[in-house]
C-alpha cells in the first residue's frame, strides 16, 4: 500500500487482516484493500481541506505533490490545531464503517 504523510499515525492492519480473511480471490482482496485505503485517504484529505482557507488549500496541495512529509507536517501543524487528532478521527470513522460493512458481508456469506 502507499505510504502517505499520515501513515505513521493511522493503523490499517486490522482492516486488511479482516479483508484477507474473506473467502474471495486474492485480486478481489487487493482491490478491496485499495478501495479501503483510498476511502480513508479521501476522508483525511477532506477533513484537512475543510480546515484550510483557499490559499492554504493551494499550498497544501503543493506540499502533497512534493511528497516531503516533514514539510507537509510543518505546514499542517502551523495551520490546524490538533491536526493529528483530526486525522485520526477522520480515519477512525471510515475504518469503523468499513469494519461494520465487512462484518455484514461475512454474515451474509455464512
Amino acid at each position: 500500500m502507499v505510504k502517505h504523510f499520515y501513515s505513521f499515525i493511522i493503523e490499517t492492519e486490522s482492516l486488511f487482516l479482516e479483508i484477507d480473511s474473506l473467502e474471495i480471490s486474492d485480486s478481489e482482496k487487493e482491490h478491496l484493500k485499495s478501495l479501503a485505503e483510498s476511502h480513508i485517504h479521501n476522508s483525511i484529505l477532506d477533513s484537512i481541506m475543510s480546515e484550510l482557507n483557499f490559499d492554504d488549500k493551494k499550498m497544501f496541495v503543493q506540499h502533497i505533490n512534493t511528497k516531503n512529509h516533514d514539510k507537509i507536517w510543518e505546514f499542517l501543524r502551523s495551520k490546524i490545531d490538533d491536526i493529528e487528532d483530526k486525522i485520526k478521527e477522520a480515519a477512525q470513522v471510515v475504518k469503523k464503517e468499513l469494519h461494520k460493512d465487512l462484518k455484514e458481508a461475512r454474515g451474509s456469506t455464512n
